[in-house]
């Protein structure tokens, strides 16, 4: 397999993580679009969204994304939690995008 997250998880490609525990890692994008965007990303590989059907670990997911949101001050600031599927993403890996600050335009 060929996956660029399977490999940052298994330190083949090194790289800083903002947090990081036996499930999941959470990092910088490397083309970040706000000045905070972090991809929060499952170790296991898990292709596509609509196959995520863990719920002990979409419940852990959810609870990171909060703690990551809060740590780097987006909850009045405004932000953007995301996730591509069906192709559309760059890496086939499930991954969430938290982006911010935003503003209601956005």
């Amino acid at each position: 397999m060929d996956c660029i997250f399977c490999k940052i998880r298994d330190k083949v490609v090194s790289k800083e993580f903002t947090y990081e525990d036996e499930d999941v890692m959470v990092f910088p994008d490397i083309h970040p679009l706000k000045p905070v965007h972090l991809l929060v990303v499952p170790k296991k590989h898990i292709e596509d969204f609509l196959d995520f059907n863990d719920q002990q670990l979409i419940s852990k997911v959810k609870i990171i994304i909060n703690k990551m949101v809060k740590e780097q001050g987006l909850e009045a600031k405004g932000y953007r939690v995301s996730i591509n599927g069906g192709g559309a993403q760059i890496v086939r890996h499930t991954h969430f995008h938290i982006l911010g600050p935003m503003s209601q335009t956005e």
